[in-house]
């Protein structure tokens, strides 16, 4: 009997068993059903998935799966880096062990898979670094598992729902970091109590976020990043709840207001970034007791007061930058204490008084950069300084005196860039300099070192910038200063050189701007300089240089301007090149020189025939191959006269220029959706459905009374027009009893503003535009019929109007004004260029737009209206397309071209020829339209150009005005990429300003 149960038991245990043999064999299947269906949708290009096989019972030997050895159940899946593109298919919701997801690193596209959520064991998903698109899923956190949930760097876009954040609970790191994510941050994020890691950076949220509902109640957090967004409003305090907070992220916002007093009591912070801002006032004192502190970012805000005496006191300080503020006050001795300061850059403030004490430098022992440019500190250089292992000096544009310390032997060997200009410095060069084997950029120019020129420069072999403009020095150029060949920028205007300029020279293979000008340097022009392929400005005027010009000059088709005037230069010109172009302001004042454009004597008794090169203004930008065999082709085939082919030239362009106008009008109604669209372009903000204050005035200057004006609608009665445009009409308003004038502008409504989100994010996008070159945005009113832009007022009005609608009464522009409106025009454009991501692009840039102050400062007005007003209706947008003719770069008409912030350097190309010769861009006579960038272009083939210039002005110095037309024509480069960008054309600007001061303002 006991043996018959024995049986009965066994049977029922082996019948047990194969039920559970049966029942994971259908786990395994439904895993290799479901990966197998994931891949799929995969496109595996190298093969790396090539071991899955639909036919294997089990996955668990398949390449980047790990299972449960236990249940024989798929828990992890990675597949980092493995080129992987496609979308994220069915298939995955059937592995329902999953705990680890992995695919970051790859090229998936597509929105996020919903069924995600329905992996309920997941702990682990990371789908970074991918082009995954569309929106988050609102149930993604759904699993009560998930610990870990990285989406950064994909394009996700559209506002992040309010139910994302619902079932958080158990999440530790969150990171949405580098998407298209827009609106506010909702404030359910507060239920992500177990939160340690928040990166919310680089997207596009806005509003004020709730802090003190939601950010702060994230206890336990660590990290929090909400880096580079628009977020606006002040940073209330509450932060001081973070017990555990190590890492806090602000910039790049536009965060005001104070600065949280509270965030002092974050003990264990140890890196902090609130830089590119606009807080104000003063740094709380109650940072000093951020004991953990290692890195402290604080520039490009508005902070004041004095710059805090407790810094010494952060000893666990690396990173130090409270650069672009306006701290006054002294640099205390206690921060050369800070032993483990690696970086320390307060450039742009107000910081006056010596650098400190050298003996307590040699503390700093790891400092590495040191940044003290644009303040007042004054007293000589610290040895001590010079005693360090530093990659980096820049003590630039401060009241220094006394000499250069020698350099140790540690920074013989970290030294890459010294920038120790426009100071009083005096005495000699150390010689140690020479064994700076690493340095790449020295700039001692704008001192009174009256001494000789450094020796030994060949050791510097990694120099790529040497600047030594005005700094008193005397002797000859060494023979080895370009020993190195990489040195790309040399500098050595307004010294007193003297002897040959070194046949070396030609070894600078590198060198793209070579100046010498305004020395004393005597013999010929060496033939080696020929070699300078890459060469596009040569100065060497104000010299006593004789002899010929080498004709091996003609080679060098880079050149973008040449000086050669007041020197003692005879003979004919080199017949190639820009050469043969040279106007009498680059040639004048030379013993005789051959040219039609010099009256003077021609010292040579067979002068060769002068040959137009058409393309020498621009050859850097163009095809020089096909103009050089046009060129040759002209030597055998020449039955025209010159003046013959340059008359049928004019007819030719004239022609052309009046087909040009009439397409432009022709096409202008069937390009508007495309303008249209290119313009709706520069708005990077989405809308967001937070509340907003309607029909108040909301100010960004704290300066301005908030009550100065009851009725803001009554304001329009009061004040009076002074112009308008294809944006509304503008209004001069006083401000109240302090008598301050302000610019109103009362925008076109036309139903293009449906939501006041989007006005105000627009517009606080403009208010942190801070320049001085840019009309400075004050605050803005807003109704669903009203609109009002409140700017700072410009009391000599437009540019248009000093150019265009000036009476006998008034005095017309002097060339000093002219030059001083074009560079301050550039670096306000190139501040909207280069300070912004995406660009702000102007795309509407006229004289009508250059405001000028009472300094006559040029300011950009009506910049980013694009990002307030980007849906324009086609009435407004055929008034702006025509009342900018002449101005419209070319792919503004053309849909086959990309619109960027190209088309702005073209207006500002256009916009140079007008404040030269003062002449509109495009003007119609009786039978005929005179198009000026083609006519200023054929007067300078012709060697008349200068007969265009605008005589009103009276005197002008010919060296700047010919390379001012000539740098306009080719920012009017028909094809984009071949135009400067802004930076690069404030750089060529500041080489063609005369290097003498006085110069300029005799004029």
């Amino acid at each position: 009997m006991a043996h018959l149960q024995f049986i009965i038991l066994a049977l029922i245990s082996l019948t047990s068993c194969k039920a559970n043999i049966d029942h994971h064999d259908d786990d395994n299947v439904d895993d290799v059903i479901g990966l197998i269906a994931f891949k799929a949708d995969i496109i595996d290009s190298s093969s790396h998935l090539s071991s899955w096989n639909q036919d294997d019972t089990s996955p668990c030997s398949w390449k980047f799966i790990t299972c449960n050895p236990a249940t024989g159940r798929v828990t992890e899946l990675s597949l980092i880096g493995l080129n992987l593109s496609g979308k994220l298919g069915i298939g995955l919701q059937k592995v329902q062990n999953l705990q680890v997801l992995n695919l970051a690193h790859n090229n998936f596209t597509g929105p996020l898979n919903p069924q995600l959520s329905l992996l309920n064991n997941l702990v682990n998903l990371n789908l970074s670094h991918n082009s995954l698109s569309g929106t988050i899923p609102p149930f993604l956190t759904n699993s009560r598992r998930l610990k870990f949930l990285d989406l950064s760097k994909n394009s996700l876009s559209g506002p992040v729902d309010n139910e994302f954040f619902s079932s958080c609970s158990s999440l530790r790191v969150l990171s949405l970091s580098g998407n298209n994510l827009n609106g506010p941050i909702p404030s359910s994020v507060s239920q992500c109590s177990t939160l340690n890691h928040l990166n919310l950076s680089k997207n596009r949220f806005s509003g004020t976020p709730d802090f003190t509902r939601g950010l702060w109640l994230l206890t336990r957090v660590r990290t929090l990043d909400l880096s580079h967004n628009a977020l606006t409003g002040s940073v209330p305090d509450g932060v001081s709840g973070l017990h555990y907070l190590k890492e806090l992220f602000l910039q790049g916002n536009h965060f005001s207001g104070s600065l949280p007093f509270d965030l002092g009591l974050c003990s264990h912070l140890n890196k902090l970034d609130l830089s590119n801002n606009m807080f104000k006032e003063s740094v709380p004192v109650s940072f000093n007791g951020l004991a953990s502190l290692s890195y402290l970012n604080l520039a490009n805000n508005m902070l004041t007061g004095e710059f805090p005496k407790w810094i010494g006191r952060l000893n666990d300080l690396e990173y130090l930058d409270v650069s672009g503020n306006g701290l006054t006050g002294t640099l205390p001795e206690s921060v050369c204490g800070l032993g483990l300061l690696t970086y320390m850059s307060l450039s742009g403030n107000n910081i006056s008084g010596n650098i400190p004490n050298p003996k307590s430098l040699i503390y700093s022992s790891k400092l590495s950069v040191v940044r003290l440019r644009g303040n007042r500190f004054n007293g000589s250089i610290p040895e001590g300084l010079f005693e360090l292992g530093l990659t980096q000096i820049d003590l630039s544009r401060n009241q220094l005196t006394g000499s250069i310390p020698p350099g140790s032997s540690r920074l013989f060997e970290t030294l890459e860039s010294m920038d120790l200009s426009a100071n009083g410095l005096t005495g000699d060069i150390p010689a140690e300099m020479g064994l700076f084997s690493k340095l790449r950029y020295l700039n001692l120019s704008w001192n009174n070192f009256e001494t000789r020129m450094p020796l030994k420069l060949g050791y510097f072999e990694n120099l790529t910038v040497l600047d030594l403009r005005s700094g008193a020095f005397h002797g000859s150029v060494p023979a080895d200063i370009c020993n190195s060949g990489s040195l790309e920028i040399l500098q050595l205007d307004g010294n007193s050189l003297t002897g040959m300029i070194p046949e070396e020279i030609g070894r600078c293979s590198s060198l793209y701007l070579l100046s010498m000008s305004h020395n004393d340097l005597r013999g010929f022009i060496p033939r080696s300089m020929s070699l300078l392929k890459k060469l596009k400005i040569l100065k060497l005027d104000s010299n006593e240089l004789s002899g010929e010009i080498p004709q091996e000059l003609g080679g060098l088709e880079n050149l973008l301007a040449v000086n050669i005037s007041y020197n003692r230069l005879q003979g004919r010109l080199p017949d190639k090149g820009i050469f043969p172009s040279l106007q009498e302001s680059s040639l004048e004042g030379n013993m005789g020189i051959c040219s039609p454009f010099l009256k003077g004597p021609c010292k040579m008794d067979v002068p060769k025939p002068l040959v137009l090169d058409p393309f020498s203004y621009g050859n850097q930008m163009g095809d020089r191959e096909g103009g050089a065999k046009s060129s040759k082709g002209s030597k055998h085939h020449k039955f025209l006269s010159v003046s013959a082919i340059i008359s049928i030239l004019a007819a030719v362009l004239i022609s052309i220029g009046v087909l040009v106008i009439s397409l432009l009008n022709i096409s202008a109604r069937k390009r508007l959706q495309f303008v249209a669209n290119a313009l709706e372009s520069c708005s990077s903000l989405a809308r967001s459905t937070r509340s907003l204050s309607i029909g108040k005035l909301v100010w960004f200057d704290s300066k301005i009374a908030p009550g100065w004006v009851g009725n803001p609608e009554s304001l329009l009665h009061k004040a009076a027009e002074i112009g308008k445009g294809i944006f509304g009409t503008v209004y001069k308003a006083s401000l109240g009893e302090e008598g301050r004038d302000l610019a109103v502008k009362n925008l076109v409504v036309s139903n293009m503003i449906q939501y006041p989100e989007d006005f105000d994010r627009g517009v606080r996008v403009l208010g942190k535009a801070r320049h001085p070159n840019l009309v400075s945005v004050k605050g803005y009113y807003w109704t669903p019929n009203l609109q009002l832009l409140v700017t700072e007022y410009a009391p000599n009005g437009s540019l248009q109007s000093k150019l265009h609608e000036w009476s006998t009464s008034s005095q017309p522009l002097s060339w000093s004004k002219r030059f001083k409106i074009l560079l301050g025009t550039a670096k306000g454009l190139a501040h909207l260029h280069h300070a912004f991501r995406p660009p702000i692009v102007h795309y509407n840039l006229k004289p009508s737009n250059i405001l000028l102050d009472d300094e006559f400062n040029p300011k950009i007005s009506d910049f980013g209206l694009t990002r307030i007003l980007a849906k324009l209706d086609k009435q407004v947008m055929s008034n702006r397309f025509q009342s900018a003719l002449g101005y419209v770069a070319p792919e503004l008409a053309c849909q086959s071209l990309r619109v960027n912030e190209k088309c702005d350097v073209y207006g500002f190309g256009i916009l140079a020829l007008e404040v030269v010769t003062g002449r509109r861009p495009v003007e119609y006579g009786d039978d005929n339209v005179l198009i000026l960038e083609e006519q200023v272009k054929m007067m300078l083939e012709e060697g008349n150009v200068l007969d265009c210039v605008d005589m009103s002005m009276g005197q002008y110095p010919e060296e700047e005005v010919l390379p001012v037309l000539k740098l306009a024509l080719v920012c009017t480069s028909q094809i984009p990429s071949s135009r400067p960008s802004m930076a690069e054309v404030i750089q060529i600007l500041h080489v063609i300003k005369t290097p003498i001061p006085n110069r300029m303002e005799a004029y």
